[in-house]
């Protein structure tokens, strides 16, 4: 077994941390203070190539795959989430569904400028009042003629109202089966359809650089053609779409905790205490040993699971315990390097102060460290 990245795969992580220190890393506080959406930022990541990384160059993309997507992740976690988790989410949540899903035509509409990074999508799955319970989706959408019309709300909602948002793509009861269950579809919503309502940003503990919002869709009306795959499919068609995301999370929470790391052993060696650098005492040296033990861990599982995935094996439990390892080591890695900092970190100037407010989401999206344990434990378990 071969823990090594390929040339390649080494070259892309090393080009997107250069990108992250010099064009990020410098400005990201600045949109943080002002919760404003860094547009210049994400059109240079388009301009890498970074949007169409694990996708086929046929349909506009990059040629890598998921791994590839992974590393970029960690290595813009390192100095900023909100950067990050606008790349997850437009890659997962927005375009990975339609190049699985959709139709040619669907494809041929909207990959060009979602790859490209000219334009974003979001996915409206979790709704008020559900949260993980997924299946108990309100949002309803019936067939009248050759629309659909939809009428419901969706909340939290990653990259939903940008100026370069496109459209969301929502889960919403069409019927039900022949036992009686919910019949759960996706639908492509473009952005502006008559009556679809994009409500003020949310105010946000972190990742206060990201896009997020609660939608309403009120007798809203998209051609029968915006069905997103097969009708009745869109619950399963999201659950795999979660799976895949869960590798990527732990990815971009393993980014965060290594640039607890990285803060930590910069500010130890700088700040002196009782005559020497604070990297002198065994009780700061332990903290930041710690913190690397988190890191790498979490690597290494984000690592099996990506692999098991790309060799077209069972992934949903790996993935899982990378997605809830990692996340809790985020959380616990940002608590002790604000430890480490002191008064400074609890200013925001400093970097460790964003991570902290930053890591709690990764213990609550796409999947909360409970549900991560219920799909370990019926994994294994069955």
């Amino acid at each position: 077994m071969d823990f090594k990245l390929s040339d390649e795969h080494e070259a892309l992580r090393q080009s997107v941390r250069d990108f992250a220190e010099k064009e990020i890393a410098p400005v990201i506080g600045d949109f943080y203070e002002r919760h404003a959406f860094p547009y210049e930022i994400i059109a240079k990541m388009g301009e890498m190539g970074l949007f169409g990384l694990p996708f086929p160059e046929e349909v506009g993309g990059m040629g890598g795959d998921y791994l590839a997507l992974c590393l970029a992740l960690e290595e813009l976690a390192r100095v900023d989430s909100s950067v990050a988790i606008t790349l997850e989410a437009a890659i997962g949540l927005g375009a990975m569904p339609i190049y699985r899903f959709g139709t040619p035509e669907q494809k041929a509409q909207w990959l060009p400028d979602l790859l490209a990074g000219r334009k974003l999508a979001g996915f409206g799955l979790t709704e008020p009042g559900f949260g993980s319970d997924a299946g108990g989706t309100a949002t309803r959408a019936e067939l009248v003629g050759d629309e659909w019309v939809i009428n419901g709300s969706k909340a939290f909602i990653t990259n939903s109202g940008t100026d370069i948002t496109c459209l969301v793509t929502v889960t919403a009861v069409t019927g039900v089966d022949e036992n009686g269950k919910k019949e759960i579809s996706s639908i492509i919503v473009p952005s502006g359809t008559p009556g679809f309502t994009v409500a003020p940003a949310y105010s946000k503990v972190g990742w206060n650089a990201s896009d997020t919002h609660e939608l309403t869709f009120d007798n809203v009306r998209v051609p029968a053609a915006n069905l997103l795959g097969e009708r009745g499919r869109g619950y399963a068609q999201f659950l795999r779409i979660l799976d895949e995301g869960r590798i990527a999370i732990s990815a971009l929470a393993v980014g965060l905790a290594q640039g607890c790391v990285d803060e930590s052993i910069k500010y130890a060696k700088q700040r002196h205490a009782f005559g020497q650098p604070i990297a002198k005492f065994q009780a700061i040296q332990f903290k930041i040993a710690d913190m690397e033990l988190r890191a790498h861990t979490g690597r290494l599982a984000y690592y099996d699971a990506a692999a098991r995935m790309l060799a077209g094996e069972p992934f949903k439990r790996q993935a899982a315990i990378a997605k809830l390892y990692s996340s809790e080591a985020a959380v616990t890695s940002a608590r002790e390097a604000t430890q480490i900092h002191g008064g400074y970190g609890f200013m925001n100037e400093f970097p460790v102060a964003r991570f902290w407010r930053d890591s709690k989401i990764l213990e609550i999206g796409e999947g909360t460290s409970e549900v991560q344990r219920m799909l370990i434990a019926r994994d294994l378990l069955g």
